[in-house]
C-alpha cells in the first residue's frame, strides 16, 4: 500500500509560478513511476509528468518548457514546479504513483490539490 499527499496548490495570476509537492509514505520502494495529473471542469484526466523508474521523464507538450517534475531519490517528496502559468493550467493536481508487486502494478492516488490561475 502507497499513500499520497499533496501540498501547494493556490492562486496565483497568469504568468506566476507555483510548486506543488507530493509525500509518499507506505511501500515506496514498490513505486515504479510517479507523476502529476491534472483535471480541469469539464474535462478528462490529463497525464502533466511522470517520472518513470528508469529516471526518464515525460512531459505533456502542453507544459514542455514551463514545468519541471523532480524526485531526489525514493525517500524524497515528488514536486513539480510550474511556472509561467496559464490560465489553462488551472484545475485539480493529483499525484499518482504506479507500485509493482511482483508483475502486478497497483496505482494510487493522492486526494488533489486544486490550482487556479487567474487571468
Amino acid at each position: 500500500q502507497v499513500q499520497l499527499v499533496e501540498s501547494g496548490g493556490g492562486l496565483v495570476q497568469a504568468g506566476e509560478s507555483l510548486s506543488l509537492s507530493c509525500e509518499a509514505s507506505g511501500d515506496i520502494f514498490s513505486i515504479n513511476t510517479m507523476g502529476w495529473y491534472r483535471q480541469a471542469p469539464g474535462k478528462h484526466r490529463e497525464l502533466v509528468a511522470r517520472i518513470i523508474g528508469d529516471g526518464s521523464i515525460d512531459y505533456a507538450d502542453s507544459v514542455k518548457g514551463r514545468f519541471t517534475i523532480a524526485r531526489d531519490n525514493v525517500k524524497s517528496p515528488m514536486s513539480l514546479r510550474m511556472n509561467s502559468l496559464k490560465p489553462e493550467d488551472a484545475g485539480v493536481y493529483y499525484c499518482y504513483a504506479v507500485a509493482l508487486t511482483g508483475d502486478v502494478e497497483f496505482d494510487y492516488w493522492g486526494q488533489g490539490t486544486q490550482v487556479t490561475v487567474s487571468s
